[in-house]
């Protein structure tokens, strides 16, 4: 696959996404130039004399005081050691190789006062998959990812540090010098540059919006399946109806789900006898499914800024250097909880419609669970336990993680943004909705199975096509199985695009 090139430009998402997976990377001449340029610029001003936040005075609370020059390495050094202390699991690959590509990006608009030299090395480990075991836990999302990105710097100069290599994927306790690399020599501020910008959870948060995508559109699939099998009706996606009320987000999903039902004979088969409303869970699945999406794009609309953005301090601006705030975390932070919330709600909605197919009191004729036996057969009963369960963590990592900020460095870093902790439980609430959808999914699936069985109508394109997409992973249910694995595992990325090709297209 071609190289992601890096110009000092913007970086899109999906090029983030595609380094991430292994995409190599490549550095332009205009982009080394602006770096070195900014180099420049900073060394000029560090030879004046005057004090410089980080390059010639101490860091945090520590500002005040003067470094001589000749401990002017030794104090990046330092600073990298004594922040390095992570704990919890290592970010994914996938993550700590979007957060080292955020990085070297960074350094290349030519506003950080350092050379190229920390970004090309970052490029030839990623080229190499020689990654850095980079522990979860620790950073408060201000002062940049202080102390995930100083395990990062870690191994950048070179001392022993856990990593992942091309070997094997086991973590090795390796340093460069021992994989042929030569490490980074730091110079003034090359130590600050690398752990004071907010590229870990904005890494993460980037990588969440390809898979929040994927959910959002699952989301309109599943509830099309159920809407079908319970013979709900179609009026309530009408784009006229949604014209009166025009969020163009909830205009989305009605769209979607008309299109998967078009010209369904199930629904056809009813129109004349359906009940006057049917739930909300399903009537106002477009409301619901719609402001989840608004919550995304607000999330992307924030991320796309980042990934532009210089956000260590100090910064070069011009021929000064000026110490503010770019590393606080708070934009990406606050749009995460708003984004977590959001994905939280497609499944919360999700768990309620699965509920209503496998409850024989409300499902319009299905059998009780979905099981042809009942009674013998539990059939589909604790997949709704689990969705239930899943929901209900959701909840409590919904909490807003920015609302909360305790002062740290002797109360000169009075207000924190806590975005890791807001990347980390979103990460968790996209996992948990993934496995309640795939619950519904299944639940759909069996659900027209058991309706087709009663009555021989062919559902719409779309639905049916995503019934036979669930089915190439998850036989039908006949006799009571352990249905855990397939859940975990139930493929939505290509259920959906499985659907998409039978219909043209989803929005």
């Amino acid at each position: 696959m071609k190289s992601v090139v890096l110009t000092g430009g913007p970086l899109s998402i999906e090029d983030l996404a595609r380094v991430a997976g292994g995409v190599t990377v490549a550095i332009s001449d205009k982009a080394k130039a602006k770096a070195r340029a900014s180099r420049k610029i900073l060394e000029n001003l560090e030879r004046d004399g005057d004090p410089i936040y980080g390059v010639n005075t101490g860091f945090g609370a520590l500002k005040s005081e003067r470094i001589p020059q000749e401990d002017a390495i030794r104090l990046q050094e330092n600073l990298i050691r004594s922040h390095a202390v992570g704990v919890g699991d290592p970010l994914a690959q996938e993550e700590t190789r979007a957060a080292m590509l955020l990085l070297a990006a960074s350094h290349l608009r030519g506003a950080s006062g350092v050379g190229p030299e920390t970004a090309q090395l970052l490029c030839d480990l990623l080229n190499r998959n020689i990654l850095p075991f980079i522990p979860c836990q620790g950073s408060l999302g201000a002062s940049g990812d202080l102390a995930p990105l100083a395990h990062l710097g870690m191994v950048l100069i070179g001392d022993e540090h856990p990593v992942y290599t091309d070997r094997d994927n086991d973590q090795v306790c390796a340093s460069l010098l021992g994989a042929g690399v030569e490490p980074l020599k730091l110079g003034s501020k090359g130590g600050l540059s690398i752990i004071n910008g907010t590229h870990v959870h904005t890494a993460i948060a980037a990588l969440l919006m390809a898979e929040a995508k994927i959910l959002a559109k699952a989301a309109d699939v599943a509830c099309s399946m159920n809407l079908e099998a319970m013979l709900c009706s179609s009026q309530p996606f009408r784009a006229d109806v949604h014209a009166l009320r025009p969020h163009p987000h909830q205009a989305d999903s009605a769209s979607n789900i008309t299109r998967l039902i078009q010209n369904s004979e199930l629904i056809a088969s009813h129109q004349a006898c359906h009940e006057v409303q049917d739930a909300y869970s399903i009537r106002c699945a477009p409301q619901v499914h719609g402001a989840s999406r608004q919550a995304i794009a607000h999330a992307r609309e924030v991320v796309e800024i980042e990934l532009r953005s210089v956000t260590d301090n100090p910064l070069v601006v011009g021929h000064e250097v000026i110490s503010a705030g770019h590393f606080h975390g708070e934009p990406v932070g606050l749009a995460l909880d708003y984004f977590k919330i959001g994905i939280s709600e497609l499944a919360a909605i999700s768990e309620r419609r699965t509920e209503r197919a496998l409850n024989k009191n409300y499902s319009r004729g299905l059998p009780a669970f979905l099981t042809p036996n009942p009674g013998l057969n539990s059939g589909l009963m604790i997949c709704q336990y689990t969705a239930a369960a899943l929901v209900s963590e959701n909840k409590v990592l919904c909490h807003p993680s920015c609302v909360d900020s305790i002062t740290t460095g002797a109360n000169q870093e009075d207000h924190v943004s806590m975005a890791m902790n807001a990347a980390l439980h979103a990460r968790k609430v996209i996992e948990n909705t993934g496995n309640v959808l795939a619950v519904e999914l299944i639940v759909g699936a069996q659900a027209l199975d058991c309706r087709r069985a009663i009555q021989k109508h062919r559902p719409g394109a779309g639905t049916l096509a995503a019934c036979r997409a669930v089915r190439k992973q998850v036989p039908p249910i006949h006799d009571d199985r352990s249905l855990s694995r397939e859940i975990q595992s139930l493929d939505l990325a290509t259920i959906v695009a499985e659907v998409e090709l039978a219909v043209g297209g989803l929005v």
